[in-house]
């Protein structure tokens, strides 16, 4: 039996200006929760979404993908489903954002 050959993957994640190229997150800083907020409300402006998938928000709140969905079995991050697709409200990562603030006041 002969090995397959495998389509080397990209580095996560792509660049939407540009689908070829890769984005750089190498020097992505650390940010606040209240900093937080604020990108999840310029983003959600920006783009004037409602719906976000779990890669955008794995962007916007710099959590990998297994903590993402780990926060929604939880059920800390609130999501729906639209036939296999499992979309974030901004509504929701506005609130978990805010529930971030109040659990790092409280401490």
């Amino acid at each position: 039996m002969t090995p397959r050959a495998t389509k080397p993957r990209a580095a996560f994640p792509p660049d939407p200006a540009d689908p070829g190229k890769v984005a750089d997150t190498s020097a992505t800083p650390r940010t606040s929760a209240t900093s937080l907020t604020s990108q999840v409300a310029a983003v959600a402006e920006q783009l004037d979404r409602q719906l976000y998938r779990v890669a955008d928000v794995m962007r916007v709140l710099s959590m990998s993908r297994t903590v993402i969905f780990e926060l929604l079995r939880s059920g800390r991050l609130r999501s729906v489903k639209q036939g296999r697709t499992r979309l974030i409200p901004a509504s929701a990562l506005r609130e978990y954002v805010a529930l971030l603030e109040r659990e790092s006041g409280a401490a």
